[in-house]
Parts: C-alpha cells; sequence; structure tokens
C-alpha cells in the first residue's frame, strides 16, 4: 500500500501577529522590516506534512531540514490553546513520543478548523493496527 499524504501545510502566521503589530509601528528603522520578512519565510518554510504512514516536519529557508516520525511512535497527543489563540482560531498540538531523538514534537499555530489532532489520532490508531504494534510503558 502506497504512503498517501491526509494533511500538508505551515503554520499560520497569526502566531507572528505581535511581531508584526511592533514591526509595523518601528518600520520607519527599516530593521524590522527585515526582521518581519525573516520571521514570516521561517513560518511559510516550516511544513508539516501528516501521511498515512508518518509525521514529517520540514524547515528552512534556504536550507531544508526534514525530520520524520513514524506513526506508531506517538505516545500521547495533546492540544494546547492559548487564550489569544482560542480567540484567533487557532491550537497548538503537542505530541509525545517514544522516539529517542525527539521525544516532544510541538506544531504551533495549526488552524482548529483543520481538527489535525483528531487526524493524527485515527492515523496512529490505524498505523498501530495495521503493523500490529502496541505501546507499553515500564517504570
Amino acid at each position: 500500500m502506497a504512503e498517501e499524504t491526509i494533511w500538508r501545510g505551515p503554520s499560520s502566521q497569526l502566531k507572528n501577529l505581535g511581531l508584526f503589530i511592533l514591526c509595523g509601528l518601528f518600520c520607519w528603522l527599516i530593521v524590522p522590516i527585515f526582521i518581519a520578512l525573516t520571521r514570516y519565510l521561517q513560518t511559510k518554510n516550516n511544513v508539516f506534512e501528516l501521511t498515512s504512514e508518518r509525521l514529517k516536519m520540514t524547515e528552512g529557508i534556504f536550507s531544508k531540514v526534514t525530520e520524520t516520525l513514524e506513526l506508531y511512535r506517538v505516545k500521547d497527543i495533546e492540544v494546547r490553546q492559548p487564550f489569544v489563540y482560542r480567540m484567533l482560531g487557532v491550537e497548538n498540538i503537542q505530541v509525545n513520543t517514544s522516539d529517542l531523538s525527539s521525544p516532544v514534537i510541538m506544531l504551533e499555530a495549526i488552524p482548529q478548523k483543520i481538527g489535525l489532532a483528531d487526524k493524527l489520532r485515527n492515523q496512529v490508531e490505524i498505523i498501530r493496527v495495521q503493523k500490529k504494534v502496541r505501546e507499553i510503558d515500564l517504570e
């Protein structure tokens, strides 16, 4: 079975709203324009992709780095919504994993209407059944 993309997209630019407002107020100094442009490009090029088997995170403006997480390694999914994010309709999704290289992955400022946390959870369950994998915690 071929791997198929379920969702692909960047973080919302709303997470930079405060910085953009501040840079707009001080744009006459010229430097804030470059700061805002840099932050815009960083956010735009930080792309998350949920496939049927993996969660891929690509970041970088000039040089790209892609980190991959096998979905059967996901332990827990936590949705965090600070007050301002709730008003703007975005959320942070924290993924706790059993992967030693990245035990916690934060998907910042994901639009709430997408329902990415539920899609991720459903796909984790599907892939665990397909691969016959179970999570065991030993303490």
